[in-house]
């Protein structure tokens, strides 16, 4: 099969390969699946450049966690109707050597989730980590309907998802963005409410709008924003935090503790199997009736695996995808 793989960690245009590798084969309770579409997330790009030390999980490591695609053989224990099946992929290179940037891929049968007609493959290859970190960060503290629910950085690509899996189910959302540049984007996404940080007034203007407090906030940057968020918080707010600048933040701890806050940690490659497909049936479900719009560039060729790394470490505004070669 043709692939792309780095044998050593560096800078994506000195160590990412591109080449033939053998295809791989099902073992048990896995299918393979033919992949259409490989997506590029920071924690791809992180792993690569060995990121806060971390050391080669492998001697080899094709890269990605999400793809789309068909499935096109199955291991014993897997239902021989499941070949033909168009599905969407999450967890390939997670604690596995070989991910999506492969014309094929095997992962376990229930990490390849069927992808209805309507919903482009594209789409599909997308809806992995962020969705699922989104879709935790939103509803792992119970019911949204009715709450009010903040989300910091709403046009990235963990946040624009919570914003509109949030509003799906019934709560109102307050959007930020970094800078008052970005605020009419975040107007025209749909939120209830969009400020931006560099805003003297923005404490001002979220506790004007939600008067009783916010209930949940889903945060990209707690070290950058725990001020904030413990300036908005109500009694029982949860803050569910997916990164931080500072990898050891300070926080206003009695203010906080009055409120009874809760801050929850979010490390999605760890988020248990009930919680991935519960939000799997959900990121399907909400993708079929239209509630998730997602910003796509045009997808890139394999061979362009650098180009698209160095993309998404630069901070595009759009997801990055490559096209498998058929």
């Amino acid at each position: 099969m043709i692939a792309a793989w780095y044998d050593s960690q560096g800078p994506a245009a000195d160590v990412l390969e591109f080449g033939t590798l053998p295809t791989p084969e099902p073992g048990q309770g896995e299918v393979r699946v033919r992949l259409d579409f490989s997506s590029v997330n920071p924690g791809d790009t992180k792993k690569r450049r060995g990121w806060l030390g971390s050391a080669m999980p492998y001697p080899r490591v094709v890269p990605h966690s999400d793809g789309a695609g068909v499935v096109d053989a199955v291991g014993p224990g897997v239902a021989q109707s499941r070949v033909g099946q168009r599905v969407w992929v999450f967890g390939a290179q997670s604690y596995r050597a070989f991910g999506t940037a492969a014309q094929f891929t095997v992962v376990p049968e229930w990490q390849a989730v069927v992808l209805p007609d309507s919903v482009a493959a594209e789409v599909g290859a997308c809806l992995g980590i962020p969705g699922i970190t989104a879709h935790r960060a939103v509803f792992g503290d119970g019911c949204i309907e009715g709450r009010t629910v903040v989300v910091q950085g709403a046009l990235g690509g963990v946040g624009s998802m919570a914003a509109q899996l949030a509003k799906w189910k019934g709560a109102t959302v307050i959007g930020t963005v970094r800078t008052s540049a970005d605020l009419d984007r975040a107007r025209a996404s749909g939120l209830d409410l969009a400020v931006a940080l560099d805003d003297p007034d923005v404490v001002s203007q979220v506790r004007d709008f939600a008067r009783d407090g916010v209930d949940r906030i889903v945060e990209v940057a707690f070290s950058d924003n725990v001020e904030f968020d413990a300036a908005i918080a109500r009694n029982n707010t949860t803050i569910a935090a997916y990164g931080t600048r500072d990898g050891r933040p300070d926080f206003p701890f009695w203010p906080m503790l009055f409120d009874n806050v809760t801050i929850r940690l979010l490390g999605s490659d760890d988020f248990s199997l009930e919680a991935k497909t519960s939000a799997a049936v959900d990121l399907t479900e909400a993708a079929q009736g239209g509630a998730l719009a997602i910003s796509i560039g045009d997808p890139l060729p394999l061979d362009r695996i650098a180009e698209a790394h160095d993309d998404v470490d630069s901070g595009s505004r759009h997801r990055v995808v490559l096209k498998l070669p058929t």
